[in-house]
Protein backbone atom coordinates (compact mmCIF):
# COMPACT_ATOMS: atom_id res chain seq x y z
CA UNK A 1 0.00 0.00 0.00
CA UNK A 2 1.49 3.30 -1.05
CA UNK A 3 1.58 6.63 0.73
CA UNK A 4 1.97 10.09 -0.77
CA UNK A 5 3.48 13.30 0.60
CA UNK A 6 3.68 16.64 -1.22
CA UNK A 7 5.81 19.68 -0.57
CA UNK A 8 4.62 22.82 -2.35
CA UNK A 9 6.14 26.22 -3.09
CA UNK A 10 9.68 25.43 -1.99
CA UNK A 11 11.81 28.54 -2.66
CA UNK A 12 14.56 26.66 -4.50
CA UNK A 13 15.03 26.24 -8.21
CA UNK A 14 13.60 22.97 -9.56
CA UNK A 15 16.92 22.05 -11.15
CA UNK A 16 18.70 22.06 -7.78
CA UNK A 17 15.93 20.04 -6.15
CA UNK A 18 15.99 17.44 -8.95
CA UNK A 19 19.62 16.66 -8.09
CA UNK A 20 18.47 15.54 -4.64
CA UNK A 21 15.43 13.71 -6.03
CA UNK A 22 17.61 11.72 -8.45
CA UNK A 23 19.86 10.75 -5.55
CA UNK A 24 17.12 8.90 -3.65
CA UNK A 25 14.79 7.71 -6.44
CA UNK A 26 14.17 3.95 -6.18
CA UNK A 27 16.16 3.56 -2.92
CA UNK A 28 14.95 1.80 0.20
CA UNK A 29 13.59 4.26 2.74
CA UNK A 30 16.25 3.56 5.37
CA UNK A 31 19.07 4.03 2.85
CA UNK A 32 17.47 7.20 1.48
CA UNK A 33 17.19 8.69 4.97
CA UNK A 34 20.87 7.97 5.55
CA UNK A 35 21.86 9.58 2.24
CA UNK A 36 19.75 12.67 2.85
CA UNK A 37 21.01 13.15 6.39
CA UNK A 38 24.60 13.66 5.23
CA UNK A 39 23.97 15.33 1.86
CA UNK A 40 25.38 18.87 1.66
CA UNK A 41 22.75 20.17 -0.78
CA UNK A 42 20.23 22.50 0.86
CA UNK A 43 17.25 20.68 -0.68
CA UNK A 44 18.24 17.43 1.06
CA UNK A 45 16.94 18.59 4.44
CA UNK A 46 13.55 19.42 2.93
CA UNK A 47 13.31 16.11 1.06
CA UNK A 48 14.30 14.25 4.25
CA UNK A 49 11.47 15.94 6.13
CA UNK A 50 9.10 15.11 3.26
CA UNK A 51 10.18 11.46 3.38
CA UNK A 52 9.49 11.34 7.12
CA UNK A 53 6.05 12.80 6.42
CA UNK A 54 5.38 10.11 3.81
CA UNK A 55 6.44 7.47 6.38
CA UNK A 56 3.97 8.91 8.87
CA UNK A 57 1.24 8.84 6.19
CA UNK A 58 2.06 5.19 5.44
CA UNK A 59 1.94 4.35 9.15
CA UNK A 60 -1.46 6.06 9.42
CA UNK A 61 -2.84 3.86 6.62
CA UNK A 62 -1.24 0.64 7.90
CA UNK A 63 -1.55 0.72 11.67
CA UNK A 64 -1.25 -3.06 12.05
CA UNK A 65 2.12 -3.31 10.21
CA UNK A 66 5.61 -2.35 11.38
CA UNK A 67 7.72 -0.05 9.25
CA UNK A 68 10.81 -2.27 9.67
CA UNK A 69 9.00 -5.34 8.27
CA UNK A 70 7.29 -3.57 5.36
CA UNK A 71 10.32 -3.34 3.01
CA UNK A 72 9.48 0.24 2.01
CA UNK A 73 11.12 1.99 -0.94
CA UNK A 74 10.69 5.26 -2.80
CA UNK A 75 8.42 4.34 -5.68
CA UNK A 76 8.24 7.79 -7.25
CA UNK A 77 9.68 11.21 -6.58
CA UNK A 78 9.31 14.09 -8.97
CA UNK A 79 9.90 17.82 -8.90
CA UNK A 80 7.58 20.18 -10.76
CA UNK A 81 8.12 23.83 -11.42
CA UNK A 82 6.22 26.18 -9.10
CA UNK A 83 5.42 29.84 -9.57
CA UNK A 84 8.10 32.41 -10.32
CA UNK A 85 8.43 35.71 -8.53
CA UNK A 86 9.64 38.32 -11.01
CA UNK A 87 11.82 41.09 -9.62
CA UNK A 88 13.89 43.89 -11.15
CA UNK A 89 17.52 44.57 -10.37
CA UNK A 90 19.13 47.88 -11.29
CA UNK A 91 21.44 47.69 -14.30
CA UNK A 92 23.79 50.22 -15.93
CA UNK A 93 22.49 53.23 -17.83
CA UNK A 94 19.12 53.26 -16.08
CA UNK A 95 17.99 49.87 -17.26
CA UNK A 96 16.58 47.02 -15.16
CA UNK A 97 17.39 43.33 -15.41
CA UNK A 98 14.70 40.83 -14.57
CA UNK A 99 15.40 38.38 -11.74
CA UNK A 100 13.31 35.22 -11.64
CA UNK A 101 12.98 33.73 -8.19
CA UNK A 102 11.93 30.17 -8.91
CA UNK A 103 10.06 27.71 -6.70
CA UNK A 104 9.10 24.07 -7.03
CA UNK A 105 6.68 21.37 -5.90
CA UNK A 106 7.99 17.97 -4.78
CA UNK A 107 5.81 14.83 -4.76
CA UNK A 108 7.05 11.68 -3.03
CA UNK A 109 5.38 8.24 -3.16
CA UNK A 110 6.57 5.32 -1.04
CA UNK A 111 5.39 1.74 -1.33
CA UNK A 112 6.17 -1.67 0.13
CA UNK A 113 8.12 -3.91 -2.20
CA UNK A 114 6.68 -7.41 -2.67
CA UNK A 115 9.22 -9.84 -4.10
CA UNK A 116 8.16 -12.13 -7.00
CA UNK A 117 7.89 -15.82 -6.10
CA UNK A 118 10.83 -16.99 -8.23
CA UNK A 119 13.32 -14.34 -7.18
CA UNK A 120 16.38 -14.83 -4.98
CA UNK A 121 15.05 -12.43 -2.35
CA UNK A 122 11.83 -14.45 -2.03
CA UNK A 123 13.85 -17.66 -1.65
CA UNK A 124 16.00 -16.01 1.01
CA UNK A 125 12.88 -14.85 2.86
CA UNK A 126 11.43 -18.37 2.70
CA UNK A 127 14.70 -19.85 4.00
CA UNK A 128 14.69 -17.47 6.96
CA UNK A 129 11.14 -18.44 7.88
CA UNK A 130 11.85 -22.19 7.56
CA UNK A 131 11.82 -24.10 10.90
CA UNK A 132 15.24 -25.10 12.22
CA UNK A 133 14.33 -28.83 12.43
CA UNK A 134 14.00 -29.02 8.63
CA UNK A 135 17.33 -27.28 8.13
CA UNK A 136 19.12 -29.86 10.31
CA UNK A 137 17.60 -32.83 8.43
CA UNK A 138 18.71 -31.58 5.01
CA UNK A 139 21.72 -33.44 3.57
CA UNK A 140 24.79 -31.38 2.67
CA UNK A 141 25.43 -30.82 -1.03
CA UNK A 142 28.13 -32.88 -2.71
CA UNK A 143 31.01 -30.91 -4.14
CA UNK A 144 32.27 -31.45 -7.64
CA UNK A 145 35.90 -31.78 -8.45
CA UNK A 146 37.24 -29.80 -11.36
CA UNK A 147 38.26 -31.58 -14.54
CA UNK A 148 41.84 -30.30 -14.15
CA UNK A 149 42.25 -32.19 -10.87
CA UNK A 150 40.83 -35.37 -12.43
CA UNK A 151 43.23 -35.23 -15.38
CA UNK A 152 46.23 -34.61 -13.06
CA UNK A 153 45.29 -37.62 -10.92
CA UNK A 154 44.89 -39.91 -13.92
CA UNK A 155 48.30 -38.91 -15.32
CA UNK A 156 49.89 -39.42 -11.89
CA UNK A 157 48.42 -42.93 -11.69
CA UNK A 158 49.61 -43.75 -15.21
CA UNK A 159 53.19 -42.71 -14.46
CA UNK A 160 53.31 -44.62 -11.18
Amino acid sequence: MEAVAKLRNVPTSPRKMRLVANLVRGQKVTRALGLLKFEANSGAARVEKLLLSALANWQQKNEDERIEDANLYIKEIFVDEGRQLKRLRPAPQGRGHRIRKRSNHVTLIIDSKVEPLGSKAAAKQAAESKPSAEVINEAPKKTRRSSAKKSNETTAEATA
